[in-house]
């Protein structure tokens, strides 16, 4: 599920495996009226995601550039330990790297 916290902030919940992602295709389509331009920042809460496979993945990634194309820049933030893994065992760290920062990379830039 998909929720506006304010201006610009968007918490994502539930489950964003094969058997979810339809219910979250439903809930993304509801964000079309995101305010674009001027490269205004959306953090998008990742915190209450219950669990996370290939397709949630791709189904983010896209909404993503979706959000991108329209002016704004999407920053994930307060991703769960499994969805960090879930995104390191697919070898997609690339594909999500203008969007979030991992914790190992924080701590190590930290010190």
């Amino acid at each position: 599920m998909v929720t506006c916290t304010n201006g610009t902030g968007i918490k994502l919940s539930g489950h964003w495996n094969i058997s979810g992602v339809v219910l979250q295709i439903e809930s993304l389509s509801t964000l079309h009226q995101l305010e674009s331009g001027l490269e205004k920042l959306y953090n998008i809460d990742c915190s209450e995601i219950s669990s996370v496979d290939i397709s949630g993945l791709q189904l983010l990634h896209v909404w993503l550039q979706c959000v991108r194309l329209r002016g704004a820049k999407p920053e994930l933030i307060n991703l769960p330990e499994g969805m960090q893994q879930t995104i390191k065992q697919l070898g997609l760290e690339n594909c999500f790297a203008d969007f979030y920062v991992d914790s190992a990379q924080e701590t190590s830039r930290d010190n």
